[in-house]
Order: C-alpha cells, then structure tokens, then sequence
C-alpha cells in the first residue's frame, strides 16, 4: 500500500512550508542552542575552576585541574548525554514525542541552574556536586537528539525534510558561538573592573575577587533559552505519523496536521489499520534486521568514527591558539584574562569554521544529497588531518601560521559541511516511524561514545605534548576518517522520497532489500526526474 494513498502522510509529504515549519525548527532548534551552551560552555570555565579550588599556596603558581578530575568535569555530561540519548530515543517510540520532548527541556532547567549554584565546604564537595547535576543535565540534552529530530523529520515535507533537520541541528553552532560570547563578555566585564598590574605576580590578585561568581553564572544562563522555549515546545501537537500510524489514530493526526498545515485531511482510518498491520515488528526480530540492519550498522558506525575524530580535534589547540596571538603564552595571566583568551578562540574557531559549515549543509543538502555530503565531509577532514599530522612540526612554527590556522579551519568546516551534519539527518529518515526516535538514539550513543573516546583516550595519549605523538595520532584520525568514508556505503539517498518510501512501510522494498539492477534504475530515474 502507497502512503500516498493515505491521506494524512500525504499531506505531509507535498505540503508547501509554512510558517508552522519555520516555527518547528526555531522550537526544535533552541533546544540545540541550548544543548550545544551547556555542553561547550564548560570548556571556557574549565580552567577558573582550577584556579579558584586547586592553589597551591607553597607554590604560588595558578591552580589547575589535575587531569582526571579535569576530565571528570568535562567528560560527566557526555555520559549523561548518551545515557539520555538511550533512553529517551526509546520512550519516544513508546510514549510519544510530545509527551518526553517536554521533559527534556525541564531536566535541562534545573540542572543547569543547580550546576551554577554547586556548593561544598572544600573543593572536592564543590567539583563533585557540579558534576552530579552536569551528569543529570546532559541526560536532559541528550534526549533532545532523537526527539528533535524525529519530530522535525515527520512534520517536515519530502523536497525540504533534510534543510529542515539540518537546520535544526545547526542551532549548535550559534549555541558554541554564544557559550564563547558569553564567557568572552562575563570575563571582559569583571576584567575592566579588576584587571591591574600586579596581576601577574599575586595569586590573590590574579584569581579577581568575582571569578567565582562568573563560572556559576556563565552555567546558569544556559537554563534562559530552554526556560523560553518551554511553553512553545508543549504547543506543539503530536507528530501526525506517531498519532496515525503508532498509536493508530488516523482521525485525531487528521485534526492536528489538518489544523497546522491549515487544510481539510481525510482520516482513512480503513486504510491505516492495514498500513500499521504490515509494520508490526520489533528492533530485535530478524525482520528488522533484514529490512535495517545494514542501516542501522551504517548510522552507528559513521557517527561513532566521526566523533572519534572530531572530539579529538581540541589536542592541537595548545599550540595553534598561542601562535595565532588567541591566547597568551604567559602561564602567569590573570585567571579571568585566560578565560576572556580561551572563550575568544572558541568563538574564532566557531564563526570562520564551526558556524559556515553547518548553514553550508542546510543549503545544499537537497541539492546534493547526504550521501555525497558525507562522503566529501570525511575525505576532506582526513586529508587536512592527514597533512597535519606529517607537517605538524612544520607548521607549528609561527611563520606558517596561517596555513596552519586553515587547515584547522578548513578540518572544522568539512566536519560540519559533511559527517557531523549529515550523520544527524539519516537516522531520522532512514528508519519506520515505530522504531524511528529508538534508531536515532542508538546512532547518537554510538556517536557519544566515540566523542569520549576521541576526547579523553586519544587526548590523553598526547597530554606531554609530545609532537611525535600529536603527529601519530592525527594520521590516525586521518585513517578513521577514512574508515567513516568506507562506512557510509551501508547507508543511502534519501533526499525527495517520502519516510514511507525510505523505510520500505509503504509496502515496497527499502534499499537493503532491493537488488542492485533495481537500485540503478531508481538512481538513473533520479537523475533524469
């Protein structure tokens, strides 16, 4: 049976956009804004952290984290996030998007807000409560990624779903560009008042009286634009697909989607029944494998490979910040000038290559397509990480600074105009509507997991700074990269066909069952149409 023959997923599908879908992605997309603050602001405050708890007053020098607990700090809401991600992919499949997007946002409140006020009588108690509500705020945060998701990708029509979805994900680059602005304007505020000349001898002086307030309060505004968004979020009626084909309620997705998309729909609630009879199988049942599992492989596989590099990314800043003048190689600065430095070159590095990348994507992703977006995305990133790594003591060198500064530039910009983007998208368009928010989960956990171990296996591998290592590791990321490359093969096209169609829930065959004649004669079609 066509979806095309049922009236309510057809509406979807060749609705023209309104204002309702610009709506959708501004709501889904704050959201990201805020999951993208809270997840990167730390990175700013990381080292005030050091500075305020870890003195050592026999030495007079600048607190500092001890690596573990720097880790610890940084690393907690990344396991909260996959953790979250888990969970709440599959509670989206069980109780509806609605229903647990709402909650998502509440968790993400609180925890922000309480991570700012962390309290403790020493620096242990301190650093532990903070990491007890970072952990329970990227559990909130990664419930936002398939639920956001999922929900743009079925209210989204069929020529535009892909520019929708990455639209939404883009947000988490004007979120990194904000945690930076942020911190860059809370430090540049109290420095005004504080900053003097005996700063860089005086450890009582060169941690500011105020720096304490700042970290608390730089966590504390990323609750503000998921508080906003709250009320807008629970406005927002139930996915048509989820009402209509999961819960089997073609009149109520009939009301709702007639009601948004301002149109009359038909219930077909006849046709519906047969259409939910014939997709009536679990994730761990072999027919889903037959259907998905190359899919599935595909979605978990590329992403967990991409984060691997991507996270890993940060260990070349410790000499590409200090030769391009973004931070001071002085170790003696004032606590709150190396906060002003540190959130300076996060927003450098955000605008020139995290930001253009990502609205790259959402331009050309129905005219180029996912596939071919992803694949670019990893052949590039391994050839800059692949010159980086043979060349690196070459260009550390501050008279090529900027050919180093480009391909770092260029290696962020062909994360996000490719695998990072893309690797968000498929598993939203890949998977029947019943099992659709649980795959996405799967797929960003597996991207999590490759985040920490891009983050603190392989960072730690370079913590000497020695540049054997750094060169060593970034070929290594270049050969992941590739990996990520050959991975995306057990993936496919999904631009201009309807879910239904992709998934094979319309009654034909999805392409892990088509044979490879039928395969090229779609793409010969395609391409002629």
């Amino acid at each position: 049976m066509a979806s095309g023959n049922i009236a309510v997923l057809n509406a979807l599908d060749t609705a023209r956009t309104q204002w309702y879908h610009i709506t959708a992605i501004v709501i889904a997309g704050m959201g990201f804004f805020t999951d993208a603050y809270d997840l990167f602001c730390i990175s700013t405050i990381s080292k005030l952290l050091g500075r305020l708890y870890y003195y050592d007053p026999l030495t007079n020098k600048p607190g500092k984290l001890p690596h573990a607990i720097n880790n610890f700090v940084v690393g907690v809401a990344l396991v909260g996030t996959l953790t979250g991600q888990l969970v709440f992919g599959w509670l989206g499949d069980k109780l509806g998007r609605k229903k647990v997007y709402g909650v998502t946002l509440i968790i993400m409140v609180i925890c922000a807000i309480c991570s700012g006020l962390s309290f403790g009588y020493s620096a242990k108690s301190v650093i532990t409560t903070l990491c007890f509500f970072r952990f329970w705020l990227g559990f909130g945060i990664g419930g936002d990624y398939p639920l956001s998701a999922t929900i743009m990708s079925e209210y989204a029509n069929k020529k535009t779903r892909g520019a929708f979805i990455a639209a939404v994900f883009a947000m988490q680059g004007v979120g990194i560009i904000f945690a930076g602005l942020v911190s860059m304007l809370l430090s540049s505020i109290f420095l005004g008042k504080y900053e003097g000349p005996n700063f860089q001898t005086n450890h009582v002086l060169s941690t500011e009286p105020q720096a304490d307030y700042v970290w608390r309060i730089v966590l504390m505004l990323g609750a503000l634009p998921a508080l906003l968004t709250f009320y807008w979020r629970m406005k927002m009626p139930e996915t048509g697909r989820y009402t209509a084909i999961i819960e089997g309620n073609a009149k109520q997705a009939a009301i709702d989607m007639g009601r948004v998309l301002e149109m009359e729909i038909q219930d077909d609630q006849d046709k519906l029944s047969q259409f939910k009879a014939s997709n009536d199988y679990p994730l761990n049942s072999r027919e889903f494998f037959q259907r998905h599992g190359l899919h599935l492989i595909g979605t978990m596989s590329t992403w967990f490979l991409l984060d691997i590099a991507f996270y890993s990314q940060n260990l070349t800043q410790k000499d590409i910040f200090p030769t391009m003048g973004l931070t001071n190689k002085d170790v003696n600065v004032s606590a709150l000038r190396e906060m002003f430095e540190t959130s300076r070159a996060m927003l450098v590095v955000a605008l020139l290559g995290t930001f253009p990348g990502y609205w790259f994507t959402v331009y050309f992703i129905e005219s180029i397509g996912r596939f071919y977006i992803q694949l670019v995305g990893f052949f590039m990133m391994s050839v800059f990480m692949l010159i980086m790594g043979i060349k690196y003591d070459y260009l550390k060198n501050e008279e090529h600074k900027w050919i180093f500064a480009a391909l770092y530039g260029l290696t962020f910009f062909f994360a996000n105009f490719g695998p990072n983007s893309t690797t968000f998208v498929l598993p939203a368009e890949l998977f029947p509507t019943r099992l659709r928010s649980t795959c996405h989960a799967l797929s960003a956990a597996s991207g999590k997991a490759g985040a920490m171990i891009g983050a603190f296996v392989v960072q730690s591998y370079t913590l000497d700074g020695d540049i054997k290592k750094i060169k060593h590791t970034m070929i290594f990321l270049a050969f992941t990269n590739i990996l990520g490359f050959c991975c995306t093969f057990l993936v496919t096209e999904t631009k201009g066909r309807s879910l239904e169609e992709i998934s094979g829930e319309d009654g034909g065959q999805n392409e892990t069952q088509m044979t490879n004649k039928q395969r090229v004669t779609r793409s010969e079609a395609s391409w002629e149409g």
